[in-house]
Order: structure tokens, then sequence, then C-alpha cells
């Protein structure tokens, strides 16, 4: 193997990686986001843990996060919430700085 074969190999399996952290963030932070969510909505114990998968399962829906921020707006306004989607969403980079570092410190 080439020195150039090595490198090649050793940058996909870097990416790799990188993608299974971004793919857990992502998913730790919706869960999060679900549990937040789920608090404001006045969800405890075993009906905020299945609200929080809700979401969780809602970011398969489309590419981006366009699902997950409208499911959790929509079951706001369906609660009768007033919460703004701007809110919304500051919360969710919040909770994906914290959902990385937790992922970054399991390994």
């Amino acid at each position: 193997m080439t020195t150039f074969d090595e490198r090649e190999r050793a940058f996909e399996n870097l990416f790799a990686h990188d993608a299974a952290i971004r793919f857990r963030a992502y998913a730790r932070r919706n869960r999060l986001l679900g549990l937040w969510a789920a608090e404001q909505l006045g969800k405890t114990g075993e009906d905020a843990e299945r609200y929080a998968k809700t979401v969780v399962m809602a970011d398969f829906e489309e590419v981006g996060d366009g699902d997950v921020l409208r499911k959790v707006a929509g079951d706001f306004a369906c609660g009768g919430l007033r919460v703004r989607v701007a809110e919304v969403r500051a919360r969710m980079d919040e909770l994906l700085a914290e959902a990385l570092e937790q992922v970054k410190s399991e390994r």
C-alpha cells in the first residue's frame, strides 16, 4: 500500500467517524429537546420519555431540522403554549452543543 493510499484510507475513516458522531449528537439533541418540550407541555416520567422518542423519530421524516422544529412548535401550539419558533430553534442550537460534548466525552 502506498503512502497516498494510506492517507486516503485514513481520511475515509476520519470522515466515517465524524459522520457517526454527528448522527449520535443530533439524535441526542433531539432527545434532549423532546425532554425540554415535554417539561414545557407538563409531561413527566414515562410520558416525557415517550414524547422525547417521538421527537427523535420526527427527525427521520426529511433532511434537516425542519421536521423536528415543526413537530415541537406544532405540539406547543396544540398544547396552547405560545412559544416562538425562534425560541425553539435557539434551544435546539444550545442542546446540539451540549449533545456534541456528551457524545465526544463518551469515547
